[in-house]
């Protein structure tokens, strides 16, 4: 099965959530042949509004945390806990996502606690790896995934509630897209090394393709070997746009 995941960022209203969900689920309802997983991932304020509307109609759209927590409460100003995100209706979370890590300076040893915290919680992860602009310049590309790789998955984490998204940071939200053989290669890449940390639950995991996904790629991208879904930026704001990603696969 392949998946199919929308990460909203910050974007969207209360209003827009509650009508890309009802969009979302008729598509899904209409089209029950498809054997692929469709996941968004609003802002915060708006997963209670998005989880009682797909609660109230039973749908099959899953709902998914943008981040999380290290930690399981207490006083951290600000901060969504794994747990909540669960008790919010919550199903998977993101994190690890490039922009965390860029805005927010955040380590794969913070990024790897999340992971524990949010499979603790019942979550299945969404970890996001992926090499920037230089580093890819520089032939760093497996090196850095490695590294992240290994620095985020520690003892204790359940292969059986973990997905990674490879999003090679200069193609998210550019326009550019990695070749059919540069995404071949590091989700090959992605795999071994899984295996080689995780053991053969390893062998088991889902590797998505994140980085302007939009609908006259995916296809391509859908059919590439190794590839098992894609996470979704802005196209997963529009829902024609999104349900002919899903289409493709």
């Amino acid at each position: 099965m392949k998946y199919i995941i929308g990460n909203w960022k910050m974007n969207g209203s209360k209003d827009m959530a509650w009508k890309l969900s009802l969009d979302l689920h008729q598509f899904l309802a209409a089209n029950t042949n498809v054997q692929a997983k469709m996941v968004i991932c609003p802002p915060f304020p708006y997963l209670p509004v998005t989880h009682d509307f797909l609660a109230r109609h039973d749908s099959k759209l899953g709902l998914g945390g943008q981040d999380c927590s290290d930690k399981e409460s207490g006083a951290f100003t600000g901060d969504i806990s794994a747990t909540m995100l669960h008790d919010a209706g919550c199903e998977y979370v993101i994190v690890g996502h490039s922009e965390r890590r860029q805005y927010h300076q955040e380590a794969d040893s913070l990024i790897a606690q999340k992971i524990v915290a949010g499979q603790k919680s019942g979550l299945n992860v969404v970890l996001c790896i992926g090499e920037t602009k230089d580093q890819r310049e520089a032939g760093k590309t497996m090196a850095i995934l490695s590294t992240q790789l290994k620095g985020c998955l520690i003892a204790g984490i359940d292969s059986k509630k973990l997905i990674v998204a490879y999003e090679p940071v200069w193609a998210i939200g550019t326009g550019l897209n990695a070749t059919g053989d540069d995404i071949v290669t590091a989700h090959a890449h992605i795999k071994k090394e899984l295996t080689s940390i995780l053991g053969q639950g390893g062998q088991a995991i889902a590797i998505l393709y994140g980085g302007s996904v939009k609908a006259s790629n995916a296809k391509e991208i859908l059919s590439a070997p190794g590839v098992d879904g894609v996470l979704v930026g802005g196209a997963s704001l529009k829902a024609d746009e999104f349900t002919a990603i899903y289409q493709a696969a």
